[in-house]
């Protein structure tokens, strides 16, 4: 059996296995959080042709297409060929340009292209993306931008998926490190306590350090949390820039890439599932 026959048949026997566990609203509903809302459309960025949805994620997958569609996201008011060759060679960035022309997302009038819908930021792509590589590369049931109606924690989720009869819950930045703040570290793990998934995620969409600033901002978090169990965990590196707090939260970055990031830490989580 080759590498993909092998990878075929695992995928097969995951969603087989999904069929037999129960589906991701039970789990939710096991721990009282029922959907109010999921899955906004609104600054969602995706080829009018739904044909491209698999060329799309290809494309997705490569950091310096989700730079450059930060940069076309932020120039609302129009850009040039030059203006946006900041993360990528001048021919790369000029393929770039000529996707998402083809795609039906970007239009050009006198040497000046802009969005044909403007959006706000590029969240809600980036949250979709993370759902598609937990769906196609994993085979999770996933649900993204989510909201519930909870009295004492609220906000957004902003991924949730079932791995076979687990929760995952995902946090998605897509902003630097130096343009998170403590509110929302403490946010993050307030939904974390209220939510109990089996295994939590803090992503950020960078290939910069997280030792430097979100490493010590969790821990100064875990620090004030008082009474919580998350208070007496330490941030342990798991390897390169992951870090595992309790074997259960997991802080992970975009290098080398995400689709190996998540797998190494399902890896990490299932293994030590066996031995707990």
């Amino acid at each position: 059996m080759s590498e993909q026959e092998l990878r075929d048949e695992i995928m097969r026997l995951r969603k087989r296995l999904a069929e037999l566990t129960p589906p991701l609203e039970v789990l939710l509903k096991r721990r009282g959080f029922k959907l109010y809302k999921k899955e906004p459309s609104e600054d969602l960025l995706l080829p009018e042709d739904p044909g491209l949805a698999d060329s799309f994620y290809e494309m997705m997958k490569r950091y310096s297409f989700r730079l450059f569609l930060r940069d076309v996201i932020q120039k609302r008011e129009g850009f040039t060929r030059a203006s946006i060759t900041r993360y990528a060679t001048e021919g790369v960035t000029g393929g770039y340009l000529e996707y998402l022309m083809v795609a039906g997302l970007v239009a050009e009038k006198s040497g000046i292209f802009r969005l044909k819908k403007p959006r706000k930021s590029f969240g809600e792509t980036l949250e979709w993306f993370l759902a598609q590589i937990l769906r196609r590369e994993f085979g999770a049931g996933v649900a993204w931008g989510v909201k519930f109606r909870r009295p004492r924690v609220g906000g957004d989720y902003d991924l949730i998926a079932k791995m076979d009869s687990s929760i995952l819950y995902m946090e998605v930045k897509s902003s630097p490190p130096k343009q998170i703040y403590q509110n929302e570290i403490a946010a993050f793990l307030d939904r974390v306590e209220d939510l109990a998934p089996d295994l939590a995620l803090f992503f950020m969409d960078t290939e910069l350090r997280m030792k430097d600033k979100i490493v010590p901002m969790f821990e100064e978090a875990l620090a004030a949390r008082g009474g919580s169990h998350l208070s007496t965990l330490p941030v342990k590196r798991l390897e390169r820039e992951l870090f595992e707090i309790g074997g259960k939260v997991f802080i992970i970055n975009s290098k080398p890439s995400i689709e190996a990031n998540i797998e190494r830490i399902l890896g990490y989580w299932l293994r030590r599932m066996k031995t707990v």
